[in-house]
């Protein structure tokens, strides 16, 4: 199909989304962090337990990843701990930068669709890691963000229909019937947060800390 409002839609969102936004291995160890330190081997298994798919090339690429943020400051080791004949492990905490920088990646995936749709789930997998009001503001982002992509694939096929064979435009139809569904979902979502269906603390810390967390530990 010829280039379209669609295809300028889908540019802007992905330039709201840089290379570090769309790796969901650092996105997950900084997230699962927030709710208390772990050792890195410790991370790996709630990946895995929590069906966190998303995450791919385990177990190598998440050791790097945990490299990369303590070089970075993202993350603090506080301890090592051995558990009896196996080897020590080092236990990792969320620095004040890098819950920032966490959550600040988690609201502009959940604002902006983009083509790959493991950036939305792996954003609403961690959405209890912001403030509601973040959340919220985010969804009603990607509502309008969606809202106005729908609209103009509609304009276009509506203005090209009959031009072209439906065989050469099937693909669009397919992107308009996940458009729309994703656009629905989303819409349902909000009003069980309005409704309030859905809710979680407004308190980050008090999330945390009802999960058996700890506060930040300094660099």
């Amino acid at each position: 199909m010829p280039r379209n409002g669609n295809d300028h839609h889908r540019e802007e969102a992905g330039l709201a989304l840089d290379r570090r936004d769309r790796d969901l291995v650092e996105l997950s160890v900084l997230a699962l962090l927030l709710a208390g330190p772990k050792h890195t081997y410790e991370m790996h298994r709630m990946m895995i337990d929590t069906r966190k798919d998303f995450v791919t090339g385990l177990p190598r690429s998440m050791y790097h990843a945990v490299e990369r943020l303590e070089k970075q400051g993202q993350l603090a080791p506080v301890e090592t701990v051995r558990d009896g004949s196996k080897p020590e492990r080092t236990v990792f905490a969320v620095t004040v930068a890098g819950r920032e920088v966490v959550q600040d990646r988690i609201e502009r995936l959940l604002a902006y669709p983009v083509a790959d749709s493991s950036l939305f789930t792996a954003a609403l997998s961690f959405l209890s890691c912001l403030p509601p009001e973040r959340a919220i503001r985010a969804l009603r982002t990607r509502q309008e963000t969606l809202t106005k992509r729908v609209q103009q694939v509609e304009t276009d096929l509506s203005r090209i229909s009959g031009q072209l064979p439906r065989v050469l435009i099937i693909e669009t139809e397919y992107e308009l019937a996940c458009s729309r569904a994703e656009l629905a979902w989303v819409q349902a979502l909000l009003e069980e947060v309005d409704a309030g269906a859905l809710t979680w603390p407004a308190d980050v810390a008090v999330l945390i800390d009802d999960n058996g967390g700890e506060e930040d530990h300094p660099n």
